[in-house]
């Protein structure tokens, strides 16, 4: 780390503008004045990250040194990068930064800390004394019998690829060009730089008519139009089914919990301020996910060795997460959400991981069903992946590509081993789709027990389990990715999730009846219809179904009508078939067999609709 102290009669500073690593701040943050302060420059740098705790014990043993000799009255924390070209990710920049802030608060210094990754106007007066100038570098290097030796114990956790059954660094993996692993690495690591814009799917839900924002409500609350609603109900189908097959048992539960109860306090703590509360006579907190409800039916259920695996599962609408204001984007970050959640119990750990196998194989499923593609994290404790490796390279090489590894050095959840798969938006950044998880504290904390073969009672290990991840991350994964392919291709939705799935129109008025006769037929066969039947030209029309995305259109007049063969455009391919009605029901039960059907929750004449924008 390169510091540069300043002894100053005054510092004030006022940002300008957030860079794509800015923190999120308060409106106070964003000036200041400090008066007879210490000031120091600070620029974290790669060399820190392998032992940032050394640095900061170093750091914060400068600081109070020169203190000590100047006597300032206030300590100013200013990142200032542009005393190194050898810089840290912002990620362990800003927690360095943050920790210095609170350790010299803990020792009763007036300490101030000014934003991190915000281009900043600032004046500062020196003094002019032979101390109120000090440059400095910081190592990692601690003091022990006044020898210095180099600290070999690194907090971070460590990343490596793993493909075909080999190790790689992430230096000397090769991606290939506009690699997604890559920019899901990048984003671990902090380094990932991207546009601060908004990402194109909020445009594109307002568009299409599938929900927007609500400002009477709290930040991060939809509402939702019936297009996006329909959406909604046909994934929540999706899902269900998926972990029904499984085996899960539905349930449903309360969204809201006392904090009083220890069990759901020590559980709540882990999502820190995240935690969304209501202070009535109680304090209670709105559930984060489906965990509190789950955990209490189970622990008050009779198991046994017998039952197990045993899974319930619950849709939550909604789960409530207090994100920041500033990191509340759409579909993506939210602060009420749709989570599907399912649990399972198992006996022991040779059970869980084959739980875990097949859960994972599940999980990836959705991908192919969604046409979405996913980047793979495996993560684990260092103790779990040790004990576990051959079990998790083989998990892994099912998946059939590349999948980073991250190994934690020590536990600092509920769980040991997880598995997280994520899509890539427009701007290059994750978006948190399936998890599995393994959960080695919740069975003792919540009381869950079962008997065992031997008739004594035993807490399980607990899976959690999201098979695509909360429902409106879903569609946003399939809105950014219609924004990254717009230039290949016609932007669509899966067919079995496109709110209408095939567009009649009629060339004229005398050709309604038999426009009425197709929906009637279609309809019948579970195919979501509809007719454009206003007053316009046929080719406004025909435009007006590329802007809804409708995957099928058919223009009946007197020749289709006649012969009963149509031309059929497809908007996938972008190539017109001539079919009968037959072949048409055949093409469209061929792209959707075995997925779910709702019919279409609005009028199926175009004229009769409400515009909702």
């Amino acid at each position: 780390m390169r510091i540069l102290l300043v002894h100053s009669d005054y510092l004030k500073y006022k940002t300008k503008k957030k860079t794509p690593i800015a923190e999120e701040i308060e409106k106070e943050q964003k000036e200041g004045l400090f008066k007879e302060s210490l000031v120091v420059f600070t620029a974290v740098e790669k060399e820190d990250e392998k032992n940032p705790d050394g640095v900061l014990k170093n750091l914060l043993d400068e600081i109070k040194k020169v203190n000590k000799e100047i006597k300032a009255d206030n300590i100013v924390i200013y990142p200032y990068a542009h005393l190194s070209s050898s810089l840290s990710s912002p990620k362990i920049a800003i927690s360095i930064l943050k920790s210095v802030e609170k350790a010299l608060k803990d020792e009763n210094f007036k300490v101030y800390r000014v934003p991190f990754g915000w281009y900043k106007s600032f004046e500062v007066s020196c003094k002019g004394h032979p101390l109120s100038e000090l440059s400095r570098t910081i190592s990692s290097k601690i003091e022990i019998d006044d020898e210095k030796i180099d600290e070999e114990i690194s907090i971070s956790p460590k990343y490596f690829i793993f493909d075909s059954w080999e190790n790689f660094t992430p230096e000397e993996y090769y991606y290939g060009s506009n690699s997604q692993l890559k920019k899901l690495l990048k984003n671990e690591l902090g380094t990932l730089s991207t546009k601060d814009i908004e990402p194109p799917h909020v445009k594109l839900m307002r568009e299409k008519e599938l929900c927007d924002y609500e400002s009477a409500a709290d930040v991060g609350h939809l509402k939702w139009y019936p297009k996006g609603r329909l959406i909604r109900d046909i994934l929540s189908d999706y899902v269900y089914k998926l972990v029904v097959d499984e085996g899960a048992m539905p349930i449903e539960t309360p969204v809201m919990y006392d904090l009083a109860n220890n069990a759901i306090r020590e559980h709540a703590s882990k999502f820190g301020e995240r935690q969304y509360k209501i202070h009535t006579k109680k304090e209670l907190m709105l559930r984060f996910a489906c965990c509190f409800g789950a955990f209490r039916v189970l622990s008050e259920s009779f198991l046994t060795w017998k039952n197990l695996p045993a899974k319930v599962y619950e849709l939550s609408t909604y789960s409530f997460r207090f994100e920041k204001r500033g990191e509340v984007v759409g579909l993506k970050r939210l602060r009420g959400f749709t989570m599907p959640d399912m649990h399972t119990v198992c006996a022991d750990m040779e059970q869980t991981l084959d739980e875990f196998d097949k859960q994972v194989a599940m999980c990836y499923e959705t991908s192919k069903n969604l046409n979405i593609n996913y980047e793979i994290i495996f993560r684990a404790t260092q103790d779990f992946y040790d004990e576990n490796k051959d079990w998790m390279e083989n998990v892994a090489e099912k998946i059939g590509k590349p999948v980073l590894f991250e190994i934690l050095p020590e536990r600092k959840h509920y769980w040991v081993c997880k598995m997280d798969m994520a899509a890539i938006d427009y701007l290059d950044r994750p978006i948190e789709n399936p998890t599995v998880q393994i959960d080695v504290e919740s069975g003792k904390r919540f009381d869950i027990s079962y008997l065992n073969k031997d008739e004594k009672s035993e807490h399980p290990i607990v899976l959690h389990c999201s098979p695509t991840g909360s429902i409106e991350r879903v569609i946003c994964s399939l809105l950014e990715k219609t924004a990254i392919e717009q230039k290949e291709k016609a932007p669509m939705l899966p067919v079995w999730l496109s709110p209408t799935q095939v567009r009649i129109i009629p060339i004229s008025e005398k050709h309604l009846t038999y426009a009425n006769f197709l929906w009637e037929h279609l309809s019948l066969n579970n195919i979501r219809a509809d007719i454009d039947d206003r007053d316009e030209r046929v080719g406004k029309k025909i435009r007006t179904s590329a802007t809804d995305w409708v995957p099928y259109v058919i223009v009946v007049g007197d020749n289709e009508i006649n012969s009963e063969i149509f031309k059929v455009t497809i908007r996938e391919t972008g190539e017109q078939k001539e079919m009968n009605i037959e072949q048409l029901l055949d093409h469209i039960m061929h792209e959707t067999l075995g997925l779910p059907f709702r019919n279409l929750p609005l009028s199926k004449y175009l004229s009769k609709r409400i515009n909702f924008q």
